[in-house]
């Protein structure tokens, strides 16, 4: 297996410096790290979903729906505020929020200030859910994350990510 890791990194090196002399004003290594970091990325989610699903709880975006609700607190969020949160199509939204109250999580009531409109709720049930998801996610957070890391490490990370996050830029 090792030996397969270099030989792919080997590729990959090779792979990415010919695409960037032909086709970039980037340099090769800009190019690899931009890579590493979507892999990086896409795998601990993937560690991450598949600690939730051996423990028979739903997936992570489920997870992000609770939390958002709970942080809106009483007053609940309407779909087009926690699809911003979320970064999900309405469509997705709409067809979870209906998976997440048929499993009696959130609920739905109408909003006073328009008819055809809704505002979305947890439930008693969702924030107990939440809590046990929490659990899972924390250890897997600590599993496939934290433990690799020091604390000048996290530190770093936290101040690179800061220059790539363009959400309170409006980038």
């Amino acid at each position: 297996m090792r030996g397969e890791k270099s030989v792919c990194a080997a590729v990959e090196k090779k792979t990415y410096v010919t695409m960037v002399k032909k086709t970039s004003d980037l340099d090769a290594l800009t190019i690899r790290s931009w890579a590493r970091l979507i892999r990086t990325s896409q795998s601990l989610l993937i560690r991450v979903e598949q600690d939730l699903k051996s423990h028979l709880l739903p997936a992570l975006v489920w997870y992000d729906v609770l939390l958002e609700l709970d942080r809106a607190g009483k007053p609940g969020l309407r779909p087009f505020q926690l699809q911003k949160e979320m970064l999900l199509t309405q469509y997705n939204l709409s067809r979870l929020i209906e998976r997440m109250e048929k499993a009696e999580l959130v609920k739905r009531t109408a909003a006073f200030d328009d008819g055809r409109g809704h505002i979305i709720h947890i439930t008693p049930s969702g924030r107990g859910k939440m809590k046990q998801m929490w659990r899972v996610y924390q250890g897997a957070i600590q599993r496939h994350f934290a433990r690799h890391l020091d604390q000048k490490d996290v530190k770093d990370l936290m101040r690179i990510s800061g220059k790539l996050d363009c959400s309170d830029a409006g980038a």
